[in-house]
């Protein structure tokens, strides 16, 4: 199932919308006149972004000011992201927690696990029984390509335990439910992208990056424009996993080969769908 994000008509629920690729997709659906509901725990910036669509495209836009490691604040955005009006969410909002995990404080993995896992799962729980029973929605779930770098060593890439692990769950998680919904009006994306030119490396998630003013990190990246454009054409062509900037796209047919030999060539098969437990 294919979802176009510039003609369906109801609202688009877009997390970590303050900056980056969350504030790009903001303003690639206000473009299109899209229904808004921003969230973002930094409240200045959200309501500075919401301005400027609400002056420069003809969006309505609602701002929900929520940081999603509180349970309350996850409750009060999941109850928004389940109203009818909703077709599109964009669970966009992450950190990344780095630092060697030996010595990486208990509390901001704990944190980077409630952002990055359980609040992007509670929030596609939230939208997609409503989504199924009128008959259209999408979820687009933003992953990393670090999801695929476990075995790669830190230098020059980061000390990643957990977030790489994190958005492996969201990978694997948005492949299998997209097999789950195949055949239903709702489509699911796992959004991939490599280093973005962003402020993403500035912080580790502990706290938000400060100032009203969106930088970039260093490192440098790809646009998030690029980023963003890419995904919102995998959503009208309907592919599950977007890797912007990927050369072969045939690597993910080889992937998928992969893990149906290691199935097939390891130990007993998976049991029949209906088969009775063993005992």
């Amino acid at each position: 199932m294919v979802f176009d994000p510039s003609t369906a008509t109801g609202t688009a629920v877009v997390t970590g919308a303050s900056s980056g690729i969350g504030a790009v997709y903001a303003r690639g659906l206000a473009e299109h006149g899209r229904r808004l509901v921003l969230v973002a725990r930094r409240a200045g910036r959200l309501e500075d972004l919401a301005a400027r669509l609400r002056a420069e495209t003809p969006a309505a836009v609602e701002t929900l000011t929520a940081d999603l490691g509180r349970e309350e604040d996850l409750a009060r955005v999941a109850e928004r992201v389940a109203a009818p009006d909703v077709d599109l969410l964009v669970n966009n909002a992450g950190i990344n927690g780095y630092g060697p995990f030996a010595r990486t404080e208990p509390e901001l993995l704990a944190r980077v696990l409630a952002v990055n896992v359980v609040a992007l799962t509670t929030l596609t729980r939230a939208a997609v029984p409503g989504m199924l029973e009128r008959g259209r929605g999408a979820v687009v779930n933003v992953a990393s390509l670090l999801a695929f770098a476990g075995s790669l060593p830190p230098d020059p890439l980061p000390h990643r335990a957990v977030y790489g692990g994190t958005k492996g769950y969201v990978v694997t998680f948005t492949r299998t439910l997209a097999a789950e919904l195949a055949g239903t009006p709702v489509t699911v994306q796992v959004l991939c992208p490599g280093l973005t030119a962003t402020e993403f490396h500035l912080t580790r998630g502990a706290e938000s990056v400060p100032g009203h003013e969106e930088r970039v990190h260093d490192e440098g990246g790809m646009p998030a424009e690029d980023v963003v454009a890419a995904s919102l054409a995998a959503l009208r062509s309907g592919e599950v996993v977007c890797v912007p900037g990927l050369t072969e796209p045939e690597a993910l047919d080889r992937l998928r080969a992969a893990e149906l030999a290691i199935r097939e060539g390891s130990g007993p098969r998976l049991a029949p769908r209906h088969a009775a437990p063993e005992r």
